[in-house]
Formats: C-alpha cells, structure tokens, sequence
C-alpha cells in the first residue's frame, strides 16, 4: 500500500482491526443491562464504550506505535494519509461524501430492518441501539447526559480517533494494492462493529467512496470531517424525529 512502510502481516491486520470492536461488543453487552436498570436507555452503554474501550485502546496503541518510534508519545511518525489539500477541496469533497453517506443510510434503512427480522432475528431485542429511543420515558438529565455525551463521543472524539487508527495507521499497511486495500479497510470497518452486524451492508456501501478518497487523496482530514458531520447529523435527526 505504502513503499515508505512494512505492511503488516494477514493475521496481524486482521487482529488490529478486529479487536477493539470485538472488546467494545462486550463491554456494550455487559454494561447495557446494568445501565438500563438505573434508568439509562441503551444507547448511553455505546457511549461508555467509547469513553472506555475504543479511545483507549485505539489511540492507546497509536501513541504506543509513536513512542517505539520516536521515544515519545507521539502520532507523527505513525498516522499516515496526512498530505495536505487547497482549502477548496475540502469544501467540495466533504458535502459530496457527506451526502452519499447519509443518502445511504437513510436509503438502505428497509434492507437493514429486512436483516434484522431474519438474519439476525436472534439477537435480543433490547440490545439493539437507538440513540434516543422512547424519549418520554427518561428524566431531563438523563436525557442530557445522553445528549451531551454523544455530541463529544459519538459525534467528535469516536470518529476522529477511529479515522486516525482506520485510515491514518491500519489502511496504509494493509499487505493489498492501493485499489483493493481501501475495499478491505472498509469491509473490516464495518465488521469491527460487532454489535450492529445487520447494517453491515449499509456501512460499506456508505463509507467506501471515503476511504477510497482517502487513499486517492491521502488526506484523512477528509474522513475525519465527514464522519464526525454524519454522526453528529444522526444524533440530531434522530433527536429531531423523537421530539415530534
């Protein structure tokens, strides 16, 4: 992918991509019912484990790769895809890849709800995650904190970091070409989320034309932009359509 840098080997990349999301998944699964009982809806558990597992775990190892590099902690001789770009570009790139993004979420909405009913029928009903859920049911703090914490984490702190580890470190070392590494990066990034497997497809389909922009561009800044955006958007769509 890059002829500055050793790709990783198969299994190690696998390993880096898969792990964290396998770690957080447990977290999620262990917490949610705890959470729940003291009044929490689910979606606040996802929020934990991003406070707990993800930034830990994946910018933890990034400043440990930093570190074994250059003696500190640092993201410079790690995080890749850092070229810059004219200003105009990215005024131009990121609403069209923000807007294919949640075009496809919005769109592929039936074929995930299809995925669910049979597929993954199995999975237990409360452990599916809506952001904010029966809003009626929970306190005005309860609210807020849910609200507040997922602006930081689910909107700005989450995707940046999953950006700098995804595409700034794991996509410029995966033992592919540059046509199919991007495909591979955003296929392991969708199963990394372990705990919403029935939008697997949606995800790809979604995030693709940003990596491949990342890799054309080498520029995460790009990622980083319209992933914060389409979550935050999300939020707010949802908090939108459950205040009505």
């Amino acid at each position: 992918m890059n002829n500055d840098i050793p790709p990783h080997t198969l299994w190690h990349s696998l390993g880096l991509h898969l792990l964290p999301g396998a770690l957080l998944t447990a977290f999620y699964y262990l917490s949610a019912p705890l959470l729940m009982r003291v009044g929490y809806p689910v979606w606040m558990s996802l929020l934990l484990a991003i406070l707990v597992v993800l930034i830990p775990f994946e910018l933890g190892y990034l400043l440990y790769q930093g570190h074994k590099e250059s003696g500190r902690l640092s993201l410079k001789s790690v995080v890749l895809n850092s070229k810059p770009l004219p200003l105009w570009q990215y005024f131009v790139l990121v609403p069209l890849l923000l807007g294919w993004s949640a075009a496809v979420f919005t769109a592929f909405t039936p074929l995930d709800e299809f995925f669910l009913r049979t597929l993954f029928a199995w999975i237990p009903a409360w452990s599916i995650p809506s952001t904010f859920g029966n809003i009626a049911q929970y306190s005005r703090s309860v609210f807020l904190d849910t609200f507040v914490l997922g602006l930081a984490l689910n909107g700005l702190a989450g995707p940046i970091v999953e950006e700098l580890y995804f595409r700034g470190y794991l996509l410029p070392r995966l033992p592919a070409s540059r046509a199919w590494a991007p495909l591979i990066n955003v296929l392991l990034f969708s199963l990394y989320h372990f705990f919403s497997p029935w939008q697997n497809v949606t995800r790809i389909v979604a995030f693709s034309p940003l990596v491949y922009a990342v890799s054309w561009k080498r520029n995460i800044h790009l990622s980083i932009f319209t992933h914060c955006l389409l979550n935050t958007l999300g939020m707010l769509s949802s908090l939108a359509l459950v205040a009505q």
